[in-house]
């Protein structure tokens, strides 16, 4: 009730990755989550990770995940007339740091609130890596994997509709202290 929820889909149907990105643009969003459950070849990891974009990942597994989930298409972003490139490029940096710093802000607090609820974490829950789905400069971005549908336990969790409660008390927790912050800054 206290925020404008917007769906970049309602149902389970394929989304190109820059479709995602403007769609959230379009929306004029003040932050987007992307909240995964995949798979990973390696059974034995388990536990939610939450990712913010980076052009140099933070280890091999997520670069790897990284590169599995850009395969979907083409990365997303703003067209820019070529005469004022270079303009646009130093204000789109300038956008994008401020935008970095955001999405750090809200996975820190999203890790402390799943990880106050319980919800199990990965080792070194914050991650990095080149998402296209993250890649829109001016809206602060983070990828929720919620768990691996590869391994038993997790995928146990994933299927509980308690365990699904408090990833949604976490993640609406962490939204509420971003927009405290967000309103305190004036940003």
């Amino acid at each position: 009730g206290n925020y404008r929820v917007e769906m970049t889909r309602e149902t389970d149907e394929f989304l190109a990755l820059d479709e995602r990105v403007r769609r959230a643009r379009a929306f004029e969003a003040d932050l987007f989550i992307s909240i995964h459950a995949d798979t990973i070849r390696l059974k034995g990891i388990r536990g939610a990770t939450v990712y913010t974009v980076s052009d140099k990942a933070s280890d091999a597994e997520s670069a790897a995940l990284a590169n599995r989930e850009n395969l979907a298409d083409a990365i997303g972003g703003i067209r820019i007339e070529e005469d004022n490139q270079l303009v646009a490029d130093i204000l789109i940096d300038l956008i994008r740091r401020e935008t970095h710093t955001f999405s750090m802000r809200f996975a820190r607090s999203l890790i402390g609130e799943l990880s106050n609820s319980k919800v199990e974490l990965i080792n070194n829950p914050l991650r990095a890596a080149g998402f296209r789905v993250l890649r829109a400069p001016d809206v602060p971005s983070v990828l929720v994997e919620l768990g691996y549908l590869s391994n038993v336990n997790d995928e146990a969790q994933l299927n509980d509709p308690e365990w699904r409660g408090k990833a949604i008390e976490s993640i609406a927790g962490a939204v509420a202290l971003f927009a405290e912050a967000r309103s305190v800054s004036g940003g």
